[in-house]
């Protein structure tokens, strides 16, 4: 018997995500961007590394400060292997175009296209990069 997509032979090894890791170059303003301006909760942090832990209630990202920031390489998603964006879901249209407006307003906040509908259906997204350049995506549910 051959195995399809979408129908594995045996149930999946993994139960969804933990949390995401993220290096960033200025790990105070990444943690303001998440706690400031996203609303996360700070859970944990590791002093000596550093890192900072920061949590929605449903996802952990994990914020790790870059060693040498200046000489550090900017991800480029076309061409390095790696996190491409991350993906955040908001609760409703409405509030996408409140956090919209809000990330428009925020230092260090580079929109690169505000809400529109995600491949013509009716879930709309944007996309922005936060301060330190990582791409992320806010999707709202459909209706």
């Amino acid at each position: 018997m051959t195995e399809t997509a979408g129908s594995p032979a045996t149930p999946p090894l993994t139960s969804g995500v933990h949390h995401v890791g993220l290096t960033v170059p200025d790990l105070p303003q990444a943690r303001a961007f998440f706690l400031d301006v996203l609303g996360f909760t700070q859970v944990g942090e590791k002093p000596d590394y550093p890192a900072v832990f920061v949590s929605d209630g449903t996802i952990m990202v994990t914020l790790w400060q870059a060693a040498d920031p200046q000489n550090a390489q900017p991800f480029d998603r076309k061409n390095a292997i790696g996190l491409h964006h991350l993906a955040l879901q908001v609760e409703s249209g409405a509030a996408l175009e409140t956090l919209h407006r809000k990330l428009a307003a925020s230092e260090g906040v580079a929109i690169e296209f505000a809400p529109e509908s995600l491949g013509g259906s009716a879930i709309r997204h944007m996309m922005c990069a936060i301060p330190g350049g990582i791409r992320v995506e806010f999707i709202a549910p459909q209706g």
